[in-house]
């Protein structure tokens, strides 16, 4: 075993469940908040600015004029039907917090991210929802669904075409479901600008309906949209991927201003989950440098776990699978492993605190 598998060998208890199907290369093993103080964190967003201080005017003086367009009438009556139909996969009720996985920069593993901890909470028996709101669908494709599968998703959701029930579909993996994205997801923004609460958009169609669960993780798009700022509204806190290379600090900056501005207008009690080091190389001394330079400003709130590079967590999405079920010896693999048991413990110490 390689210094690297050994630093990312998984807990006792994180083993992927013997019954999940095989893939393509399964069982080959693999090669206090501090956002205002970051440096760049003044820099202005005139139009995330605009939108959210357009926000809190309006929630402070909404009235309930009937004339308002909102979405929440497309399909009005087919709506209240459907909302008294069971739910298939009904369970004891839970405590879920939602998560939304959020960095406006590309590139960092932020999907990858969403996909393998939502699949290493669920080896150990946690019931995870993973709701797409990128319009790229990647979630959804690297959890293997097709097109034909995304008839009602995150998109539908959003303009009160469907409810949640009718949105929520199984994947490969057990204890796992998604809320799957399509291509009219890019058009979303667009749309709901005319809507009611449209930065409350997400939270209003999934508030009082998350109880089944132990864990909800939003995938958002690599941007400080509209969709970003729904999803923000919608969680409990947001996990922040952050790429090992010096552009992605000056990124950090820009999301941690924004979900500051965020708490301020929209969700006061959003706060950062954890910042988890992504795409770490050991042999690149810049790898190094930008862990110790954020380990150092956001102190406790970096995970210990860090994802190393690895290449078959590149290789899982092209066979619709996550890397834990691709190939759960990979040390990226077990290095999710280690990252859902950080994000366990947190999450459990923040409801034993509450």
């Amino acid at each position: 075993m390689t210094s690297t598998e050994q630093e990312h060998s998984p807990e006792p208890g994180f083993e992927p469940e013997p019954n999940w199907p095989d893939a393509p290369g399964s069982g080959s093993p693999g090669a206090g908040y501090p956002g205002a103080g970051y440096p760049g964190a003044g820099l202005p967003d005139p139009d995330l600015e605009a939108e959210l201080a357009a926000s809190a005017a309006e929630d402070a003086g909404m009235t309930s004029d009937p004339s308002t367009k909102d979405g929440n009438s497309i399909k009005n009556d087919n709506k209240a039907q459907k909302d008294d139909t069971p739910r298939p996969h009904a369970a004891p009720q839970r405590m879920g917090r939602v998560l939304a996985v959020a960095n406006q920069k590309g590139g960092v593993g932020k999907t990858t991210t969403a996909i393998n901890l939502a699949t290493a909470l669920a080896a150990v028996g946690e019931r995870v929802l993973l709701i797409d709101s990128d319009p790229q669908g990647n979630a959804s494709t690297g959890l293997g669904l097709s097109q034909d599968e995304r008839q009602f998703g995150t998109y539908e959701l959003l303009m009160g075409a469907a409810v949640l029930d009718e949105t929520i579909r199984p994947t490969k993996v057990p204890n796992l479901l998604i809320v799957p994205a399509s291509v009219e997801l890019a058009g979303a923004e667009l749309e709901m600008m005319d809507l009611d609460r449209r930065q409350h958009r997400l939270k209003d169609a999934i508030d009082g309906k998350l109880g089944e669960f132990d864990h909800v993780l939003i995938d958002c798009p690599p941007s400080l949209t509209l969709l970003t700022v729904n999803a923000m509204v919608a969680a409990d806190a947001v996990l922040v991927p952050l790429q090992c290379e010096f552009f992605a600090l000056e990124g950090l900056s820009q999301l941690l201003r924004t979900i500051e501005r965020v708490r301020t207008t929209l969700n006061p009690s959003l706060d950062v989950q954890g910042v988890v080091l992504t795409m770490f190389d050991k042999r690149n001394n810049l790898s190094e440098q930008v862990a110790a330079d954020v380990r150092g400003f956001l102190g406790e709130k970096v995970y210990e776990t860090v994802i190393p590079r690895n290449v078959r967590i590149s290789e899982a999405p092209s066979h619709g699978v996550p890397a834990l079920i691709y190939d759960h010896r990979a040390p990226g693999s077990t290095a999710y492993m280690s990252l859902a048991r950080e994000v366990i413990k947190r999450e459990q110490a923040i409801r034993d605190a509450a």
